[in-house]
């Protein structure tokens, strides 16, 4: 895919990883459709980006609402005429074991805490995936679906919920990669290590530095190294179907 003029819609895309996608692809001179539930943080991307003298518009959206997401990818192709690439960015932490024992009471993670990040994470990507594909064939853009997986996929002890979601939607790009290459459009899915992000630096240091000392490469990576790794997708027509595992070595 040749990205200039290309128009790329990212979720998340306010702050984080989402942000610095965004700015990467306003570079390489990709047209942005920026989606977030935070509209002041989508604008402060909406500036950097047009800045770069790429034509930006920023959609307020819940991913977890079908009929919002819907309404959106159809703006969309309204305010662009086509919709040629998605980055499914979009998602949420919220930690927590599956039991815990403490001073002999047991407590449990609760179906609200789990279902929340399934919500956004694993349904906020299967909407935005299907309405893309939609408006993809019906404008016969021929696109890519790049799903943000996590090295979390393969199972991290207090994250029973995020784990999950995010080893669903690198499966959800394999399957979709299959269904979908008769219209021309490949899906693939990139599964990040620890980076740093607003996120990671809520961290204790201390936190931070064990963690740090469990990586082969001996730091966290940059949000830049996984904007770089999304261009690379939209750019090399010949992958898809695959999970790119960008994570300095460690293994979960």
């Amino acid at each position: 895919m040749d990205l200039k003029q290309s128009v790329i819609a990212i979720t998340g895309a306010g702050q984080g990883l989402g942000q610095m996608m965004a700015v990467t692809l306003a570079h390489a001179g990709a047209e942005l459709a920026l989606l977030d539930v935070n509209q002041q943080a989508l604008d402060e991307t909406k500036q950097q980006c047009l800045m770069l003298g790429t034509k930006t518009l920023t959609y307020q959206v819940d991913v977890t609402n079908e009929a919002d997401v819907e309404q959106t990818f159809s703006d969309i192709v309204t305010d662009f005429g086509r919709l040629n690439g998605l980055v499914n960015n979009a998602g949420i932490l919220r930690d927590g074991l599956l039991v815990k024992v403490k001073d002999g009471q047991v407590s449990k993670l609760s179906l609200e805490q789990f279902n929340s990040v399934i919500q956004v994470n694993l349904n906020g990507t299967f909407l935005c995936g299907r309405e893309a594909a939609v408006k993809m064939i019906e404008t016969d853009s021929k696109g890519v679906i790049i799903n943000i997986s996590s090295v979390a996929r393969a199972g991290n002890i207090g994250q029973s919920n995020y784990a999950a979601s995010k080893a669903a939607v690198a499966t959800l790009a394999t399957t979709w990669a299959k269904e979908l290459a008769r219209y021309g459009i490949r899906v693939a899915a990139i599964a990040p290590g620890v980076i740093k992000t607003p996120m990671a630096a809520q961290m204790k240091p201390e936190a931070i530095e064990r963690l740090e000392s469990m990586i082969p490469v001996g730091r966290m990576g940059d949000t830049s190294e996984i904007a770089q790794t999304v261009k690379f997708i939209f750019e090399n027509d010949y992958i898809t179907g695959r999970v790119l595992e960008i994570d300095g070595g460690i293994r979960m």
